[in-house]
């Protein structure tokens, strides 16, 4: 297997995550499969924003999209997240907004019933995660859910 091409020019769009707390602290992170690395990976409901939207508005968006859970729940604060990575052959360097959410009930029910073509192929399930797994995306999402929930101000880098 060759490896992935780095990214032609324009290949990058601003995206928004939204990291989901159950009232026991699990995480929900969503499971997805790249067939072209034929890796899994677990990730925070997120993804890009639309022109014309906002960083806030397009996780509401989202998490509604990709759950199913009401994006009213995304409060405003967030952390900028340096994101590295790899998915279905391009790579993307960026950094994202991460939101919070509180959910005061555990494990709320999930459906995904608005996934695009391309995230139908690739889901896998979901979980609310009381430790995270390995194949977590970003690596640092303990860091990421510490600085959300008693780190520093909104805007921060952790």
């Amino acid at each position: 297997m060759t490896e992935p091409e780095e990214p032609a020019a324009g290949t990058d769009r601003p995206a928004a995550r939204v990291v989901c707390l159950d009232r026991d602290g699990r995480v929900l992170l969503m499971h997805w499969y790249d067939q072209i690395a034929r890796k899994d990976l677990w990730e925070p409901p997120g993804g890009g924003i639309d022109p014309g939207e906002t960083a806030l508005e397009a996780a509401r968006r989202e998490l509604t999209e990709e759950t199913g859970l009401p994006g009213s729940a995304v409060r405003e604060r967030f952390v900028e997240v340096r994101r590295d990575f790899w998915w279905l052959g391009v790579r993307y360097v960026k950094t994202e907004p991460f939101f919070l959410a509180r959910f005061d009930e555990p494990r709320p029910a999930v459906d995904p019933g608005e996934l695009t073509e391309e995230e139908r192929l690739a889901y896998l399930g979901y979980e609310w995660a009381e430790e995270l797994p390995a194949a977590v995306e970003p690596p640092d999402l303990a860091a990421v859910v510490a600085a959300l929930t008693a780190g520093p101000a909104a805007g921060a880098t952790p």
